[in-house]
């Protein structure tokens, strides 16, 4: 039975995420590694998961270790300048090949349909083809790259109407020209590219590392979990001395940019992957994508425990601060409504009903983390007395520690101030030590304004406890 129970909550929990994915684009770029590994198998389940979910999607493959195999065997060797690979014809013969390969295995695992698995009765249609226009880099610190290229255009249109037919685009890192010409790209620049002409709501790389993982001197031992709400770093970090790193669980485009320039004179304090990356993270969400995620190849089910789960498993940049505060309406109730049943339930909070909710949400005003209701609170006035009760102070389990009370606590007594009030009271069972902390103190029910205490409640026995403002 409590299995049964968890399976429940669980799967209510992610309802909020498929409501919110259904219908948007995702970019998911991965190495040729995961093909090579033989790992793809597991990231086919997810992607065929999110498929089902109305998800739109466009895989963007790679395929440098199956190039540097062939290019082995036939005994090249190519030089690279400031990490690009110079692609003269044979070259660029080698790069053919391998993509071609990898591209048709791709597409060949996407049309499994094994029974008893993730793939059972799958339909995944992929569309592939000449989406990418490139043109040359040219000539880098003297080196002409030759057929090494950068992407010059995506065809978003002619990729959209392949998603609007419910299949899955597939991009490969070649690129052509107006005359003809192939050039070979890099992983990185066709999926920020991609997801930028597409508008995608999200842009999710696979890489070697756990995410945005700075390197630091450390003992071995626990896993040490940290919360910074100040400004300037990231609001949620966990520091792992048994790698002697710590891994960035979220960043701003300006805290990505501070801590590139930060470290560029130290590239041993990011793996290769993240100095690979997250230049073209910055970008992509300077270019208009909602979310960029770097996770781990190498964890089965990453895709689907960072995009289903408040926490995540690897690193996300988002444009601007994932927090909001911001005044409660309508469309807020059910939100606030599964956010404060709980506490209802264990008489930490006064039980309110949909329909009182609807006529008071004036009062509340709702914290939102990623655009879901981390915590609420609400600002009752008596103007006669120059008063003003704190209600309904609720925070998501997940954000307790992050600072989240405090913050709608500060934007009350602003308000409160702001409509006149010199003190601010509330009523709590079991919150009375937080509050004191806080600068408030207990007093006794004949304190409370005439109004309130006509509606006070004996049977709760509620600590009145008053700050002045």
């Amino acid at each position: 039975m409590k299995l049964n129970t968890d399976f429940v909550a669980w799967f209510r929990s992610v309802a909020p995420y498929i409501n919110a994915f259904r219908g948007k684009t995702f970019v998911v770029a991965f190495g040729g590694e995961v093909v090579a590994d033989g790992k793809f198998v597991e990231l086919v389940h997810d992607l065929n998961l999110l498929a089902s979910l109305g998800v739109r999607l466009v895989l963007v493959h790679g395929a440098r270790p199956q190039i540097e195999a062939r290019l082995q065997e036939h005994k090249l060797q190519t030089a690279y300048v400031k990490g690009m690979r110079v692609t003269d014809a044979a070259t660029l013969q080698c790069v053919k090949e391998s993509v071609g390969r990898v591209r048709v295995e791709i597409e060949a695992l996407l049309s499994m349909g094994l029974p008893n698995s993730p793939m059972a009765n799958a339909t995944i249609r992929v569309a592939s083809g000449n989406f990418v226009t490139a043109r040359p880099v040219g000539i880098v610190e003297g080196v002409d790259l030759m057929h090494t290229g950068e992407v010059r255009k995506v065809d978003a249109a002619a990729i959209r109407s392949r998603l609007e037919q419910g299949e899955v685009a597939l991009l490969s890192p070649l690129g052509y020209s107006p005359t003809g010409e192939i050039f070979n790209l890099t992983l990185e620049n066709v999926a920020a590219a991609a997801a930028i002409a597409l508008n995608a709501e999200k842009l999710i790389f696979l890489m070697d590392t756990a995410g945005i993982e700075e390197k630091s001197p450390g003992k071995p031992g626990k896993l040490l979990r940290e919360q910074r709400c100040g400004t300037g770093w990231p609001n949620i970090t966990e520091k792992s001395t048994n790698k002697s790193s710590i891994l960035l669980r979220e960043l701003t485009v300006a805290e990505s940019k501070a801590l590139l320039a930060r470290l560029a004179d130290k590239p041993a304090k990011l793996s290769d992957d993240v100095r690979l990356y997250l230049p073209c993270a910055v970008q992509a969400c300077e270019g208009g994508v909602a979310r960029v995620h770097l996770i781990s190849r190498h964890v089965d089910g990453a895709v689907l425990q960072e995009l289903f789960t408040h926490d995540g498993i690897g690193s996300m940049i988002s444009q601007g601060p994932l927090q909001s505060l911001r005044n409660a309406g309508v469309g807020d109730v059910g939100g606030i409504l599964q956010l404060i049943e709980p506490l209802e339930a264990k008489g930490v909070l006064v039980r309110r009903n949909r329909e009182r909710l609807e006529m008071e949400i004036d009062r509340f005003v709702v914290l939102e983390h990623d655009r879901m209701i981390a915590g609420c609170a609400a600002l009752y006035p008596f103007p006669d007395e120059k008063a003003g009760e704190l209600a309904c102070l609720a925070v998501h389990p997940d954000y307790r520690n992050a600072g989240y009370g405090d913050t709608l606590l500060k934007h009350v007594e602003a308000k409160a101030k702001t409509q006149g009030s010199k003190k601010l009271f509330v009523l709590t069972t079991g919150a009375a030590h937080w509050f004191v902390e806080r600068g408030f103190e207990e007093t006794g029910v004949e304190k409370l304004p005439k109004a309130k205490q006509g509606l006070y409640n004996y049977r709760r026995r509620s600590k009145v406890f008053v700050k002045k403002l």
